[in-house]
């Protein structure tokens, strides 16, 4: 059985356990403690972050979005690799999550505070808001790997500053993220485990 590192509130092993989750894939999952990585990680990984797949014969996959094609490329039954938007998950992963990182944590990064990164994620998440107004999902009438690689990036921002967030006129964003969070999936993908060392015994997902 595949093994999959994860850490339950990291959003690109969010991305990834929800890939696995909607394929019915089943793999063995090892909850990680990020300030107390289990050694078994570290050595097959050299960036030692989540989400890290360990396929059956060996390979590893330590990119999340290479995790979400594999998973679904066993099985896809909702069709999310028919809609993947390249632009604006590299949009995401790039320039916004850099900004998101900024806004939730600017003592990191000797800001006085994260105000005007705020800004700047804001205009993606218009940009998205804008899509959002004229169809449920960024990809169409369904969820897609579009929805699902962005998704929990765009969670985090609005639960920073709840608030805030609600004060704004995003109605197409309020409206996919309250679907996507208020979803079966989302309660599958979010459940909690213990820490994993090698003497735990074997923990499924989903």
């Amino acid at each position: 059985m595949p093994i999959l590192y994860s850490f339950r509130r990291c959003p690109y092993a969010m991305r990834a356990r929800m890939a696995v989750a909607v394929s019915g894939m089943n793999v063995e999952l090892r909850e990680v403690v990020l300030r107390d990585k289990p050694p078994e990680l570290l050595a097959i990984s050299s960036k030692a972050t989540v989400p890290v797949l360990v396929k059956n014969d060996g390979e590893i996959i330590d990119e999340s979005l290479d995790i979400m094609r594999w998973a679904l490329a066993q099985n896809d039954p909702e069709g999310w690799l028919s809609v993947i938007d390249e632009d604006l998950i590299s949009a995401n992963d790039g320039p916004f999550k850099q900004a998101l990182d900024r806004y939730k944590y600017p003592h990191r990064f000797g800001l006085a505070d994260g105000l005007d990164s705020r800004e700047e994620a804001l205009v993606h998440v218009q940009r998205l808001n804008q899509i959002l107004s004229e169809k449920p999902y960024l990809g169409g009438r369904t969820a897609s790997l579009t929805d699902i690689a962005i998704f929990p990036f765009i969670r985090q921002f609005a639960a920073t500053d709840r608030i805030w967030f609600d004060g704004h006129p995003l109605d197409g964003i309020k409206k996919w993220l309250g679907e996507l969070v208020n979803s079966t999936l989302f309660d599958t993908m979010m459940r909690r485990y213990p820490q994993w060392n090698a003497s735990s015994p074997l923990t499924y997902f989903p």
